[in-house]
C-alpha cells in the first residue's frame, strides 16, 4: 500500500499509489462521499514547463491531488520511495471514477469539448447509469454563467476537458463558488471514450510505450520532446 506516500519531483510533490482503485478509494471518495479538491495528473512534459512558467507551478502546487500520468515520473518516484507507483493514465482514472459515481449515487457535471462531443459522452454515460446533473461544451463566453451553472447543478464530482492549463485556471475559479465538489481536468478523455480519439494497442500500454505511440501517429508532437529529454538527463544526474 502506497497510501499517504509522496515523492517530490524537481519541487512538485506527487502522490503515490498502486492502482488507480487506490487512489479513487482513498483520495477521492470515502464513505461514499466525495473528498473536495482538485486532481491534476503529472507527466514530464507538466513538470519541465514548470520549471520556466511560473503559472503553471502555481496550478500544479495549488493542486490537493497530483498523480503520475507519465511513466517517466512513475518510473522515477518508484525508484525515490523503493516501491512500485502505478502509472495512472487519466483516461482510465476517469472512467472508473465515473463507474464509482454510480455505486455512490454521486451526481457529475460535464464541461468542455465540442458539443457534438460533450452531448455524446453525456448519452454514453447516462447508458451506465451515471447521474450526470448538467452538461457544457467549451465554446462558451460567459465564465461566470457556467459557473453559477456548475454550483446549481449539485455536481460532486465535476470533469473539465479544455487542455491544460486552461481547465486547471477554470477549476480553481469554479471551486471558489463550489467548494464541497471533486475537479478533475481531463483534456482529450471524451473524445477518447466515444471514440472519436484511439489509444495506442493494448499491447503498446503494457509496455509502457504509449507516448512514442502518440509521437508516431502525431509527429507534430515531436517537438515537445525536447522537454521529455531534459526530464530524462535530470533523471541520469540525480536531480529528480
Amino acid at each position: 500500500m502506497l497510501i499517504n506516500k509522496q515523492a517530490t519531483i524537481r519541487e512538485i510533490p506527487v502522490s503515490a499509489f498502486a492502482s488507480i482503485e487506490e487512489l479513487i478509494e482513498n483520495a477521492i471518495i470515502e464513505n461514499g462521499e466525495v473528498v473536495p479538491g482538485v486532481a491534476v495528473a503529472i507527466n514530464p512534459e507538466k513538470i519541465m514547463i514548470a520549471e520556466s512558467d511560473s503559472e503553471t507551478k502555481k496550478v500544479l502546487l495549488k493542486s490537493t491531488l497530483r498523480y503520475a500520468d507519465g511513466i517517466g515520473i512513475s518510473y522515477a518516484m518508484s525508484k525515490k520511495l523503493g516501491e512500485d507507483v502505478a502509472r495512472i493514465p487519466g483516461c482510465e482514472l476517469w472512467l472508473k471514477l465515473m463507474k464509482a459515481s454510480v455505486e455512490h449515487y454521486l451526481p457529475v457535471y460535464l464541461l468542455g469539448a465540442s458539443p457534438e462531443v460533450v452531448t455524446k459522452t453525456r448519452l454514453a454515460l447516462e447508458e451506465l447509469g451515471v447521474n450526470v446533473v448538467g452538461a457544457q461544451d467549451g465554446y462558451f463566453k460567459d465564465e461566470g454563467t457556467v459557473i453559477n451553472e456548475i454550483a446549481k447543478s449539485g455536481a460532486k464530482i465535476v470533469t473539465v476537458a479544455l487542455g491544460s492549463p486552461k481547465q486547471e485556471k477554470f477549476i480553481f475559479k469554479c471551486r471558489e463558488v463550489l467548494p464541497t465538489a471533486f475537479f478533475m481536468g481531463v483534456g482529450g478523455t471524451y473524445d477518447v471514450f466515444i471514440g472519436n480519439v484511439n489509444r495506442a494497442p493494448q499491447m503498446w500500454i503494457k509496455l509502457n510505450l504509449e507516448w512514442l505511440y502518440r509521437l508516431l501517429s502525431q509527429p507534430s508532437r515531436l517537438f515537445r520532446q525536447g522537454k521529455l529529454l531534459k526530464f530524462i538527463y535530470y533523471y541520469l544526474v540525480g536531480k529528480i
